[in-house]
């Protein structure tokens, strides 16, 4: 018994469950004595030290674990973006749904308070709010007087104890039992199921009388005719879009462009330092996040990465652009929002953007041609790798698997943040430390995968490797998107590679073993570094920030083993 684990409950408020009536708190006060837990009412809790809490008043209570349950908070950017806002922060709306400072501007949910009908956070305001606002957003579009909405005042709450069992509490009313749990079981599931279970979106009504009454006539004719696009240079997106939209950006300036987006040339000029090799690149690829911005500073980075492995100065890049066909403000903003990423991207390398080309496609695609210089002694190479040295990774590896599990609706938002947050690093700081450590050998592990780009070092160098599967760092969430097997639709081909890699001691039964075949955008660095200097590489990278960066395997002299790279647990 003395092995069990003690709970405590801290309340700020002199019972629990304050918004409710006593009968519920009193529900819930003996389920808690009967579970053991111990409730202090009434402690505010003013400091959490290691190993204890401290109650206002002085009193303090040892304790292992901390779980914080706290209320609805307000975000920072309503205050930063100049909105006005009620007492605890929230964006101050009228009875419309219209944000009191911003007149057409509108906010619903739980980062809105409706000034006139104060109500606690709860989910059953938030959704109720969608619909009266969406109303009210066509009504403002066809210039029409805005309806007030009024909230409920009361709601019922079906409170679960955690077994099958919960209270259900409205005003001063409330009940309990196992079939309040069944009861709310059904609403949750049923509430649920209109997100997994979309309906099919209705035909589209080129007649529809409204569109007139939405829209100026010259973009209801630019949506009639968006099916009947034409190809070639009448593709191209329009050059008054174009100027307006270059005339936002800053790109980086360099002295050695001598003509640039500043020019009316039909190429980029720029010098060459006598004595440098030349180093080119390119990349692209269709959106793998919705937002333009992230999408354009993730393919930026992406793109980078193949001159930062070959230890190279990128210098200048070529933007290539298609966008989903559509009315000219939507399309200006989304090549704004675009290339505002790209340069921000480019701006931390050192990058001028000196040009590219834009059209009209199904999806939303980008790519970079960059250009860099390098110098002869210090050029890295795949074919560099020597035996003794040790292979290093500077970033976890998982985008392929995540983002194969967003597209089905199975990733959770915190592990697609955090793969993103990846996406976002630069391989820049990562690749001069590596080479201050003497690296042979470089690559940026992208959409060959990390098994990939591995074999392609090998190769080229004439040496055998061997990788740990067990210290390859993952991004949070991909061990638990591999074990419900989703996959690339580059996976399949990436692992046609497994021959060409003996794996040991069962270690293709492991659950993570497919990572090594996983696709990667904007990947980190993996580079062969001498043994000796190895751990001290690691820790330099992880002082830069590289947090997961670690030692995956070994470089070995040639005929070792029947296979290029052996794979060990």
């Amino acid at each position: 018994a003395d092995d069990m684990p003690a709970f405590h409950l801290f309340s700020a408020t002199a019972r629990i469950l304050p918004t409710h009536n006593r009968r519920v708190a009193a529900k819930f006060m003996r389920v808690l004595r009967e579970r053991g837990i111990q409730v202090h009412a009434g402690a505010r809790v003013c400091e959490v030290t290691p190993g204890a809490v401290r109650i206002e008043g002085g009193e303090t209570c040892a304790v292992d674990e901390v779980i914080w349950a706290t209320e609805a908070g307000a975000p920072a950017w309503p205050a930063a973006a100049g909105l006005a806002e009620d007492r605890d922060g929230f964006i101050a709306v009228a009875d419309t749904l219209e944000a009191t400072s911003h007149p057409g501007g509108g906010a619903a949910g739980d980062v809105a308070a409706v000034v006139n009908h104060p109500r606690e956070k709860a989910g059953v305001f938030a959704v109720r709010q969608g619909r009266p606002l969406h109303a009210n957003l066509r009504r403002a579009v066809r210039g029409e007087p805005l309806a007030p909405f009024r909230p409920q005042r009361a709601f019922l709450s079906l409170i679960t104890t955690g077994d099958r069992y919960a209270v259900a509490s409205r005003g001063a009313w409330s009940v309990e039992g196992r079939w309040v749990w069944k009861w709310k079981d059904w609403i949750d599931r049923r509430f649920m199921h209109r997100f997994s279970r979309l309906p099919d979106m209705p035909a589209e009504d080129s007649a529809d009388p409204e569109l007139a009454r939405l829209a100026p006539p010259e973009q209801v004719r630019e949506l009639a005719g968006a099916g009947m696009r034409c190809a070639g240079c009448g593709s191209k997106v329009g050059a008054t879009i174009l100027d307006r939209v270059l005339s936002r950006l800053s790109p980086y300036q360099r002295n050695d462009v001598v003509a640039g987006l500043d020019a009316l040339d039909d190429a980029a000029i720029e010098q060459v330092p006598d004595g440098m090799l030349a180093v080119r690149t390119v990349d692209a690829f269709p959106a793998i996040v919705d937002d333009p911005y992230l999408f354009g500073r993730i393919t930026a980075n992406h793109c980078l990465g193949d001159i930062h492995a070959m230890g190279a100065e990128p210098r200048s890049a070529l933007a290539i652009v298609t966008v989903p066909a559509g009315p000219e403000e939507k399309t200006e903003a989304l090549l704004r929002d675009l290339l505002a990423g790209v340069v921000e991207a480019l701006r931390e390398a050192e990058t001028a953007l000196v040009g590219g080309h834009t059209t009209e496609g199904a999806e939303l695609t980008l790519g970079l041609a960059l250009s860099g210089v390098a110098d002869p002694a210090r050029v890295l190479r795949k074919r560099g790798m020597q035996p003794g040295n040790r292979l290093i990774l500077t970033a976890p590896v998982g985008t392929g698997t995540l983002f194969a599990a967003r597209m089905r609706r199975r990733s959770k938002g915190r592990w697609i943040a955090g793969a993103v947050q990846s996406m976002l690093q630069s391989s820049r700081a990562a690749a001069g430390c590596l080479a201050a450590h003497g690296a042979t050998a470089c690559t940026d592990v992208t959409g060959f995968g990390l098994l990939g780009h591995l074999l392609e070092m090998a190769r080229a160098s004439d040496v055998d490797t061997r990788l740990t599967l067990s210290a390859i760092p993952l991004l949070d969430g991909a061990r638990e998107t591999l074990a419900q097997g989703y996959l690339s639709s580059l996976h399949p081909h990436n692992a046609r590679l497994g021959p060409d890699a003996a794996a040991n001691d069962g270690v293709a039964a492991n659950p993570i073993y497919p990572i090594v075949f996983d696709p990667q955008t904007a990947g980190g660095l993996l580079a062969s570094v001498p043994g000796e200097r190895a751990a001290a590489c690691v820790l330099e990278l992880r002082a830069l920030g590289y947090d997961h960066a670690a030692v995956v395997g070994s470089v070995e002299p040639p005929g070792r083993h029947d296979r290029r790279v052996q794979i060990d647990p």
